[in-house]
């Protein structure tokens, strides 16, 4: 069986999968949720982090004045364009923040695939979704709380008024 058909040098397999796994377990929380980035984004960009990623430290190890830690600046700054482009602002709201700093955060999870963290990377996918979930839990009781208590101020405030 010829292996050079399957060889992605200087990629790897495991990787490739880990990139489009962790964007997966992220894209699904966004998609069921109605959001910006969902499955197929969140997998593109882990899986384009990576390829640079990966890329760079191909090439440094080729030529002798080339840092890989250049491409992670540059990953940076693209992707905060592409949070931006997320984000809306009407009036004094700005909407989509969460899907932009969602975004940075797949970006993250790609350079630790990059630099071989194949596990931390799928460790910090759980802990995006985690923390994308159980905000959206606290947030939701939070509000329930603030109506409560507001509620009652208007109760106690109308009473004194009598």
């Amino acid at each position: 069986m010829d292996t050079t058909l399957y060889s992605i040098t200087p990629f790897d397999w495991p990787s490739i999968f880990t990139a489009l796994a962790c964007g997966t377990i992220i894209g699904i929380e966004r998609q069921l949720r109605g959001k910006p980035a969902g499955i197929r984004t969140s997998a593109l960009i882990i899986l384009g982090t990576y390829i640079f990623m990966a890329c760079s430290i191909y090439v440094s190890q080729a030529a002798t004045m080339t840092d890989p830690s250049r491409i992670i600046g540059q990953v940076i700054t693209g992707i905060g364009f592409l949070g931006a482009g997320v984000m809306l602002s009407k009036g004094r709201s700005v909407y989509g923040v969460t899907s932009a700093a969602t975004i940075w955060s797949l970006a993250a999870i790609g350079v630790c695939i990059g630099i071989g963290q194949l596990g931390s990377a799928f460790k910090l996918s759980i802990v995006v979704v985690a923390v994308l979930f159980g905000v959206d839990i606290f947030e939701d009781y939070s509000q329930r709380i603030g109506q409560r208590m507001q509620s009652r101020y208007s109760d106690w405030r109308n009473r004194d008024d009598e």
